[in-house]
Protein backbone atom coordinates (compact mmCIF):
# COMPACT_ATOMS: atom_id res chain seq x y z
CA UNK A 1 0.00 0.00 0.00
CA UNK A 2 1.04 3.31 -0.66
CA UNK A 3 1.80 6.42 1.57
CA UNK A 4 -0.94 8.04 0.30
CA UNK A 5 -3.37 5.14 0.16
CA UNK A 6 -1.91 4.50 4.20
CA UNK A 7 -2.72 8.03 4.91
CA UNK A 8 -6.26 8.32 3.11
CA UNK A 9 -6.89 4.62 4.94
CA UNK A 10 -6.10 5.66 8.05
CA UNK A 11 -7.64 9.09 8.27
CA UNK A 12 -10.86 7.56 7.46
CA UNK A 13 -10.55 5.10 9.79
CA UNK A 14 -9.50 7.26 12.76
CA UNK A 15 -12.51 10.10 11.59
CA UNK A 16 -15.49 7.71 11.02
CA UNK A 17 -14.31 5.79 14.79
CA UNK A 18 -14.36 9.43 16.87
CA UNK A 19 -17.37 9.98 15.04
CA UNK A 20 -18.76 6.78 15.69
CA UNK A 21 -18.27 7.08 19.44
CA UNK A 22 -19.30 10.92 19.61
CA UNK A 23 -22.62 9.69 17.97
CA UNK A 24 -23.46 6.32 20.19
CA UNK A 25 -21.66 6.81 22.87
CA UNK A 26 -22.07 10.65 24.17
CA UNK A 27 -24.30 13.33 23.86
CA UNK A 28 -23.69 16.84 25.86
CA UNK A 29 -27.19 18.72 27.04
CA UNK A 30 -29.34 20.66 24.62
CA UNK A 31 -28.42 24.13 24.08
CA UNK A 32 -31.27 26.45 24.95
CA UNK A 33 -29.94 29.04 22.29
CA UNK A 34 -29.98 26.42 19.11
CA UNK A 35 -33.31 25.36 20.64
CA UNK A 36 -34.98 29.71 20.61
CA UNK A 37 -33.61 29.85 16.97
CA UNK A 38 -35.20 27.02 16.05
CA UNK A 39 -38.91 28.29 16.64
CA UNK A 40 -37.85 30.98 13.80
CA UNK A 41 -36.41 29.21 11.24
CA UNK A 42 -37.98 27.91 7.92
CA UNK A 43 -37.63 24.04 7.85
CA UNK A 44 -38.55 21.74 5.31
CA UNK A 45 -39.95 18.11 5.55
CA UNK A 46 -39.65 16.18 2.57
CA UNK A 47 -41.28 12.69 2.54
CA UNK A 48 -40.18 11.15 -0.58
CA UNK A 49 -42.05 7.55 -2.44
CA UNK A 50 -39.63 5.83 -3.82
CA UNK A 51 -40.90 3.67 -6.66
CA UNK A 52 -43.99 6.37 -7.67
CA UNK A 53 -46.90 5.85 -5.67
CA UNK A 54 -50.85 5.62 -7.46
CA UNK A 55 -52.43 8.95 -7.06
CA UNK A 56 -55.52 6.88 -7.98
CA UNK A 57 -55.13 5.14 -4.74
CA UNK A 58 -53.89 8.01 -2.48
CA UNK A 59 -55.31 11.83 -3.15
CA UNK A 60 -57.28 11.86 -6.34
CA UNK A 61 -59.69 9.10 -6.20
CA UNK A 62 -62.26 8.13 -8.91
CA UNK A 63 -64.87 6.39 -7.07
CA UNK A 64 -67.58 4.73 -9.35
CA UNK A 65 -65.31 4.43 -12.46
CA UNK A 66 -63.54 1.49 -13.65
CA UNK A 67 -59.98 2.95 -13.00
CA UNK A 68 -60.79 3.91 -9.50
CA UNK A 69 -60.08 0.48 -8.02
CA UNK A 70 -61.51 -1.24 -4.83
CA UNK A 71 -60.69 1.86 -2.13
CA UNK A 72 -63.17 4.15 -0.94
CA UNK A 73 -62.25 7.66 -0.43
CA UNK A 74 -63.20 9.69 2.68
CA UNK A 75 -64.27 13.49 3.56
CA UNK A 76 -60.90 14.90 5.49
CA UNK A 77 -62.05 18.43 8.31
CA UNK A 78 -61.87 20.62 4.84
CA UNK A 79 -65.01 20.69 3.21
CA UNK A 80 -65.02 19.61 -0.32
CA UNK A 81 -61.35 17.89 0.31
CA UNK A 82 -61.53 14.41 0.17
CA UNK A 83 -58.76 11.06 -0.27
CA UNK A 84 -58.01 7.78 0.87
CA UNK A 85 -60.01 5.12 3.03
CA UNK A 86 -56.48 4.72 4.52
CA UNK A 87 -55.43 8.18 5.86
CA UNK A 88 -58.06 8.50 8.69
CA UNK A 89 -55.22 10.68 10.37
CA UNK A 90 -54.21 12.95 7.11
CA UNK A 91 -57.80 13.33 7.04
CA UNK A 92 -57.97 14.86 10.11
CA UNK A 93 -55.31 17.59 9.20
CA UNK A 94 -57.61 18.24 5.98
CA UNK A 95 -57.63 21.97 6.60
CA UNK A 96 -53.40 21.93 6.77
CA UNK A 97 -53.11 20.13 3.31
CA UNK A 98 -53.36 21.45 -0.41
CA UNK A 99 -52.71 18.27 -2.89
CA UNK A 100 -51.82 19.02 -6.10
CA UNK A 101 -53.88 17.01 -8.67
CA UNK A 102 -52.48 18.30 -12.09
CA UNK A 103 -49.17 17.71 -11.87
CA UNK A 104 -47.94 16.02 -15.30
CA UNK A 105 -44.02 15.31 -16.74
CA UNK A 106 -42.05 13.33 -18.99
CA UNK A 107 -39.70 10.95 -17.23
CA UNK A 108 -41.67 7.73 -16.96
CA UNK A 109 -38.41 5.27 -15.99
CA UNK A 110 -37.37 5.26 -12.45
CA UNK A 111 -33.63 6.43 -12.71
CA UNK A 112 -34.48 9.46 -14.59
CA UNK A 113 -38.00 10.15 -12.84
CA UNK A 114 -36.44 10.77 -9.47
CA UNK A 115 -33.30 13.21 -10.64
CA UNK A 116 -35.87 15.05 -12.64
CA UNK A 117 -38.52 15.11 -9.16
CA UNK A 118 -35.39 16.17 -6.79
CA UNK A 119 -33.44 18.31 -8.96
CA UNK A 120 -35.39 20.21 -11.57
CA UNK A 121 -33.35 18.93 -14.17
CA UNK A 122 -33.53 16.49 -16.57
CA UNK A 123 -30.09 13.65 -16.33
CA UNK A 124 -28.20 15.07 -19.39
CA UNK A 125 -24.87 16.87 -20.09
CA UNK A 126 -21.79 17.05 -17.98
CA UNK A 127 -23.43 19.26 -15.21
CA UNK A 128 -24.56 17.48 -11.76
CA UNK A 129 -27.41 19.31 -10.31
CA UNK A 130 -28.05 19.13 -6.56
CA UNK A 131 -30.96 17.60 -5.15
CA UNK A 132 -33.22 19.89 -3.54
CA UNK A 133 -32.19 19.28 -0.17
CA UNK A 134 -29.01 20.82 -1.01
CA UNK A 135 -29.86 23.52 -2.57
CA UNK A 136 -32.24 24.59 -0.09
CA UNK A 137 -30.32 23.32 2.47
CA UNK A 138 -27.77 25.61 1.57
CA UNK A 139 -30.40 28.52 1.82
CA UNK A 140 -32.06 27.75 5.05
CA UNK A 141 -28.82 27.27 7.10
CA UNK A 142 -26.62 29.83 9.17
CA UNK A 143 -22.68 30.36 8.79
CA UNK A 144 -22.49 29.55 11.84
CA UNK A 145 -24.18 25.95 11.55
CA UNK A 146 -22.32 23.40 12.88
CA UNK A 147 -24.38 20.57 11.56
CA UNK A 148 -25.48 19.86 8.14
CA UNK A 149 -28.44 21.35 6.78
CA UNK A 150 -29.37 18.49 4.71
CA UNK A 151 -30.10 15.05 6.23
CA UNK A 152 -31.84 12.55 4.55
CA UNK A 153 -33.42 9.41 6.12
CA UNK A 154 -33.65 5.86 4.66
CA UNK A 155 -32.98 7.08 1.22
CA UNK A 156 -33.07 4.12 -1.17
CA UNK A 157 -30.28 5.65 -3.29
CA UNK A 158 -29.42 2.70 -5.69
CA UNK A 159 -31.39 3.64 -8.05
CA UNK A 160 -30.48 7.18 -8.50
CA UNK A 161 -27.67 8.16 -6.30
CA UNK A 162 -27.25 11.71 -8.24
CA UNK A 163 -30.66 12.33 -7.40
CA UNK A 164 -29.78 12.64 -3.76
CA UNK A 165 -26.45 14.52 -3.64
CA UNK A 166 -24.76 18.72 -3.71
CA UNK A 167 -24.23 18.02 -7.46
CA UNK A 168 -22.16 21.22 -8.36
CA UNK A 169 -21.94 22.61 -4.77
CA UNK A 170 -19.75 20.39 -3.74
CA UNK A 171 -19.49 18.17 -0.62
CA UNK A 172 -20.03 20.85 2.11
CA UNK A 173 -23.67 20.60 0.85
CA UNK A 174 -24.15 16.90 1.00
CA UNK A 175 -26.02 14.91 2.99
CA UNK A 176 -25.81 13.27 6.19
CA UNK A 177 -27.38 9.85 5.84
CA UNK A 178 -29.10 7.99 8.56
CA UNK A 179 -30.42 4.18 7.89
CA UNK A 180 -29.47 4.49 3.88
CA UNK A 181 -30.48 1.10 2.34
CA UNK A 182 -27.17 0.86 0.48
CA UNK A 183 -25.78 -0.08 4.17
CA UNK A 184 -28.71 -0.75 6.29
CA UNK A 185 -29.87 -3.52 7.89
CA UNK A 186 -33.21 -3.40 10.02
CA UNK A 187 -33.71 -3.92 13.54
CA UNK A 188 -35.97 -3.68 16.16
CA UNK A 189 -39.91 -3.47 14.44
CA UNK A 190 -38.60 -4.15 11.01
CA UNK A 191 -37.11 -7.48 12.14
CA UNK A 192 -40.32 -8.01 13.86
CA UNK A 193 -39.52 -7.11 17.36
CA UNK A 194 -39.35 -2.89 19.16
CA UNK A 195 -38.92 -0.44 17.20
CA UNK A 196 -36.75 0.23 13.76
CA UNK A 197 -33.19 1.50 15.29
CA UNK A 198 -31.76 4.23 13.31
CA UNK A 199 -28.21 5.16 13.06
CA UNK A 200 -26.34 7.86 11.37
CA UNK A 201 -23.85 6.07 8.42
CA UNK A 202 -20.94 5.11 8.87
CA UNK A 203 -20.84 6.47 12.19
CA UNK A 204 -20.15 3.35 14.05
CA UNK A 205 -16.92 2.84 16.45
CA UNK A 206 -15.16 -1.22 16.83
CA UNK A 207 -16.71 -1.88 19.83
CA UNK A 208 -13.25 -2.74 21.34
CA UNK A 209 -12.78 1.12 20.97
CA UNK A 210 -12.77 3.08 24.27
CA UNK A 211 -12.99 6.66 24.77
CA UNK A 212 -9.04 7.04 25.39
CA UNK A 213 -8.20 4.97 21.41
CA UNK A 214 -10.60 7.27 20.09
CA UNK A 215 -8.65 10.20 20.87
CA UNK A 216 -5.65 9.34 20.03
CA UNK A 217 -6.81 8.00 16.84
CA UNK A 218 -8.70 11.47 16.33
CA UNK A 219 -5.32 12.53 16.84
CA UNK A 220 -3.87 11.08 14.53
CA UNK A 221 -6.27 11.91 11.86
CA UNK A 222 -5.75 15.57 12.52
CA UNK A 223 -1.94 15.04 12.21
CA UNK A 224 -2.36 13.20 8.68
CA UNK A 225 -5.13 15.52 7.63
CA UNK A 226 -2.66 18.64 8.61
CA UNK A 227 -0.07 17.49 6.51
CA UNK A 228 -1.76 16.55 3.80
CA UNK A 229 -3.55 19.81 3.06
CA UNK A 230 0.08 21.28 3.38
CA UNK A 231 1.41 19.38 0.46
CA UNK A 232 -1.64 19.66 -1.72
CA UNK A 233 -1.48 23.62 -1.28
CA UNK A 234 -4.75 23.28 -0.37
CA UNK A 235 -6.69 22.96 -3.76
CA UNK A 236 -10.34 23.16 -3.51
CA UNK A 237 -11.00 19.27 -3.35
CA UNK A 238 -8.84 18.26 -0.71
CA UNK A 239 -10.52 21.43 1.67
CA UNK A 240 -14.19 20.12 0.49
CA UNK A 241 -13.11 17.09 2.16
CA UNK A 242 -11.35 18.45 5.81
CA UNK A 243 -14.19 21.21 5.60
CA UNK A 244 -17.34 18.35 5.70
CA UNK A 245 -14.71 16.10 7.79
CA UNK A 246 -14.46 18.89 10.35
CA UNK A 247 -18.10 20.03 10.54
CA UNK A 248 -18.97 16.83 10.98
CA UNK A 249 -17.21 16.22 13.76
CA UNK A 250 -18.68 19.67 15.39
CA UNK A 251 -21.98 18.62 14.80
CA UNK A 252 -21.63 15.34 16.43
CA UNK A 253 -20.59 16.94 19.47
CA UNK A 254 -23.53 19.53 19.50
CA UNK A 255 -26.41 19.63 20.89
CA UNK A 256 -28.01 18.67 17.51
CA UNK A 257 -26.31 15.48 17.90
CA UNK A 258 -29.01 14.30 20.18
CA UNK A 259 -31.67 14.42 17.99
CA UNK A 260 -30.72 11.19 16.72
CA UNK A 261 -31.32 9.34 20.15
CA UNK A 262 -35.02 8.47 19.90
CA UNK A 263 -34.41 6.61 23.27
CA UNK A 264 -35.38 9.81 24.90
CA UNK A 265 -39.00 9.65 23.28
CA UNK A 266 -41.66 8.74 25.70
CA UNK A 267 -43.13 5.07 24.54
CA UNK A 268 -46.37 6.20 23.47
CA UNK A 269 -45.07 9.18 21.26
CA UNK A 270 -42.63 6.49 19.54
CA UNK A 271 -45.44 4.16 19.14
CA UNK A 272 -47.77 7.11 17.62
CA UNK A 273 -45.52 7.56 14.73
CA UNK A 274 -45.35 4.54 13.67
CA UNK A 275 -42.91 1.59 14.73
CA UNK A 276 -41.26 0.81 11.61
CA UNK A 277 -38.37 2.89 9.56
CA UNK A 278 -40.35 5.61 8.33
CA UNK A 279 -42.59 6.21 11.14
CA UNK A 280 -39.25 6.96 13.49
CA UNK A 281 -37.98 8.56 10.63
CA UNK A 282 -40.44 11.16 10.79
CA UNK A 283 -40.06 11.32 14.20
CA UNK A 284 -36.41 11.71 14.08
CA UNK A 285 -37.44 14.92 11.90
CA UNK A 286 -39.30 16.53 14.00
CA UNK A 287 -36.40 16.32 16.52
CA UNK A 288 -34.34 17.16 14.08
CA UNK A 289 -36.31 20.70 12.88
CA UNK A 290 -36.50 21.05 16.62
CA UNK A 291 -32.89 21.59 16.42
CA UNK A 292 -32.86 24.00 13.45
CA UNK A 293 -31.96 21.41 10.79
CA UNK A 294 -33.31 23.05 7.73
CA UNK A 295 -33.72 20.30 5.67
CA UNK A 296 -35.07 16.98 6.59
CA UNK A 297 -36.21 14.03 4.30
CA UNK A 298 -37.62 10.94 5.12
CA UNK A 299 -38.16 7.84 2.62
CA UNK A 300 -40.59 5.64 2.20
CA UNK A 301 -40.61 2.47 0.19
CA UNK A 302 -37.68 0.35 -1.42
CA UNK A 303 -36.68 -1.81 -4.26
CA UNK A 304 -33.94 -3.72 -1.80
CA UNK A 305 -36.59 -5.33 -0.08
CA UNK A 306 -40.04 -4.74 1.60
CA UNK A 307 -42.89 -3.08 0.00
CA UNK A 308 -42.57 -0.48 -2.86
CA UNK A 309 -44.39 1.53 -4.44
CA UNK A 310 -43.39 0.39 -7.86
CA UNK A 311 -47.01 -1.85 -7.77
CA UNK A 312 -46.64 -3.28 -11.03
CA UNK A 313 -48.30 -6.62 -9.39
CA UNK A 314 -50.81 -7.02 -6.56
CA UNK A 315 -51.11 -2.91 -6.40
CA UNK A 316 -54.21 -2.61 -3.63
CA UNK A 317 -52.54 -5.04 -0.41
CA UNK A 318 -49.14 -3.19 -1.17
CA UNK A 319 -50.45 0.09 -1.15
CA UNK A 320 -52.78 -0.48 1.41
CA UNK A 321 -49.90 -1.53 3.20
CA UNK A 322 -47.88 1.84 3.04
CA UNK A 323 -50.70 4.15 3.29
CA UNK A 324 -51.24 2.73 6.70
CA UNK A 325 -47.59 3.21 7.66
CA UNK A 326 -47.71 6.74 6.06
CA UNK A 327 -50.78 7.77 7.60
CA UNK A 328 -49.80 7.11 11.29
CA UNK A 329 -46.11 8.78 10.50
CA UNK A 330 -47.03 11.58 8.82
CA UNK A 331 -50.36 12.68 10.66
CA UNK A 332 -48.72 12.60 13.84
CA UNK A 333 -45.80 14.45 12.25
CA UNK A 334 -48.21 17.11 11.38
CA UNK A 335 -49.81 16.94 14.79
CA UNK A 336 -46.70 17.41 17.23
CA UNK A 337 -45.37 20.36 14.69
CA UNK A 338 -48.61 21.87 15.41
CA UNK A 339 -48.54 21.06 19.20
CA UNK A 340 -44.87 22.70 19.20
CA UNK A 341 -45.48 25.77 17.66
CA UNK A 342 -43.28 24.48 14.95
CA UNK A 343 -46.15 23.61 11.96
CA UNK A 344 -46.19 27.70 10.72
CA UNK A 345 -42.32 27.60 9.87
CA UNK A 346 -41.93 23.84 8.18
CA UNK A 347 -43.18 23.02 4.96
CA UNK A 348 -43.94 19.07 4.28
CA UNK A 349 -43.94 17.95 0.84
CA UNK A 350 -45.20 14.43 -0.16
CA UNK A 351 -44.36 13.19 -3.70
CA UNK A 352 -42.35 10.57 -5.82
CA UNK A 353 -40.77 10.26 -9.14
CA UNK A 354 -44.17 9.50 -11.51
CA UNK A 355 -47.66 8.75 -10.81
CA UNK A 356 -49.20 5.36 -11.60
CA UNK A 357 -51.56 4.31 -14.61
CA UNK A 358 -55.22 4.87 -14.26
CA UNK A 359 -55.90 1.46 -16.03
CA UNK A 360 -55.39 -1.44 -13.64
CA UNK A 361 -53.20 -4.07 -15.47
CA UNK A 362 -54.14 -7.72 -15.51
CA UNK A 363 -51.67 -8.51 -12.57
CA UNK A 364 -54.19 -6.21 -11.19
CA UNK A 365 -51.36 -3.58 -10.49
CA UNK A 366 -50.97 -0.31 -12.19
CA UNK A 367 -47.72 0.85 -14.20
CA UNK A 368 -45.64 3.83 -14.40
CA UNK A 369 -47.68 7.15 -15.83
CA UNK A 370 -45.93 10.64 -15.35
CA UNK A 371 -48.80 12.18 -17.81
CA UNK A 372 -51.13 13.38 -14.98
CA UNK A 373 -50.37 12.67 -11.26
CA UNK A 374 -50.49 14.19 -7.47
CA UNK A 375 -48.34 15.68 -4.52
CA UNK A 376 -49.23 17.37 -1.88
CA UNK A 377 -48.06 20.12 0.33
CA UNK A 378 -48.63 21.11 4.13
CA UNK A 379 -47.47 23.06 6.75
CA UNK A 380 -45.68 26.56 6.70
CA UNK A 381 -46.60 28.95 3.87
CA UNK A 382 -48.91 26.73 2.75
CA UNK A 383 -52.97 27.39 2.30
CA UNK A 384 -53.97 24.61 2.77
CA UNK A 385 -58.17 22.31 2.54
CA UNK A 386 -57.94 22.30 -0.97
CA UNK A 387 -56.90 20.25 -4.05
CA UNK A 388 -55.32 22.62 -7.21
CA UNK A 389 -56.27 21.21 -10.45
CA UNK A 390 -58.08 18.61 -11.97
CA UNK A 391 -57.88 15.11 -13.93
CA UNK A 392 -59.94 13.95 -15.93
CA UNK A 393 -63.01 11.67 -15.33
CA UNK A 394 -60.47 8.26 -15.87
CA UNK A 395 -58.01 10.08 -14.69
CA UNK A 396 -55.65 9.47 -18.10
CA UNK A 397 -55.01 13.73 -18.48
CA UNK A 398 -54.68 16.80 -16.87
CA UNK A 399 -58.46 18.72 -17.04
CA UNK A 400 -57.58 21.88 -15.59
CA UNK A 401 -54.51 23.31 -13.35
CA UNK A 402 -51.45 21.49 -15.37
CA UNK A 403 -48.44 21.97 -13.48
CA UNK A 404 -44.70 20.31 -13.84
CA UNK A 405 -41.57 20.16 -11.48
CA UNK A 406 -40.44 23.34 -12.31
CA UNK A 407 -43.56 24.80 -11.10
CA UNK A 408 -43.47 22.38 -7.92
CA UNK A 409 -39.95 23.52 -6.32
CA UNK A 410 -40.64 26.57 -7.46
CA UNK A 411 -43.59 26.43 -5.07
CA UNK A 412 -41.29 24.74 -1.86
CA UNK A 413 -38.94 26.97 -2.29
CA UNK A 414 -41.46 30.16 -2.01
CA UNK A 415 -43.27 28.46 0.94
CA UNK A 416 -40.06 28.28 2.62
CA UNK A 417 -39.76 32.13 1.95
CA UNK A 418 -36.77 31.17 -0.28
CA UNK A 419 -36.89 33.10 -4.21
CA UNK A 420 -37.26 30.77 -6.90
CA UNK A 421 -34.99 32.73 -8.70
CA UNK A 422 -32.31 32.51 -6.48
CA UNK A 423 -29.18 31.06 -8.49
CA UNK A 424 -25.94 28.82 -7.93
CA UNK A 425 -23.56 29.06 -10.21
CA UNK A 426 -21.48 25.73 -11.69
CA UNK A 427 -17.86 25.59 -11.93
CA UNK A 428 -18.12 26.65 -15.61
CA UNK A 429 -19.80 29.52 -14.01
CA UNK A 430 -23.25 28.76 -15.65
CA UNK A 431 -26.15 30.39 -13.19
CA UNK A 432 -28.68 28.13 -12.45
CA UNK A 433 -32.07 28.88 -10.97
CA UNK A 434 -33.23 27.09 -7.50
CA UNK A 435 -36.34 26.17 -9.84
CA UNK A 436 -37.31 27.12 -13.12
CA UNK A 437 -41.18 27.03 -13.17
CA UNK A 438 -43.34 29.43 -11.42
CA UNK A 439 -44.93 29.31 -7.92
CA UNK A 440 -48.30 28.41 -7.62
CA UNK A 441 -50.02 30.97 -5.86
CA UNK A 442 -53.16 29.57 -5.06
CA UNK A 443 -51.91 27.16 -2.88
CA UNK A 444 -49.80 29.72 -0.77
CA UNK A 445 -50.38 31.79 1.97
Amino acid sequence: MSTIDRRSFLARSCLLSALGWSASGWFPAFANTVASQSARRRHCILLWMSGGPSQMDTFDMKPGHANGGSFKEIQTQAPGLRFSEHFPGLAKHGKEIAVVRGLSTKEGDHGRGTYLMRTGQRPQGPIQYPAIGASLGKELGLPTDTFPNYVSIAPYQTISPAAFGPGFLGPRYGPLTVASSNRYRPRGQDAGTSYAELRVDDLQAPSHLNAQAVHDRLELWNALQQDFLTQKGKPRAPVAQDTVYRRALEMMNSAAARAFDLTEEPDEIRSAYGRGTFGQGCLMARRLVEQGVGFVEVSLGSFGGGASWDTHAANFPTVKQLSEELDKGWSTLLTELAERHLLETTTVVWMGEFGRTPKINGNAGRDHFPAAWSCVFAGGGIRGGQAYGKTTADGMSVASGKVDVGDVLATLSQSLGVPPTTENVTSIGRPVKLAEGKPIQEILA
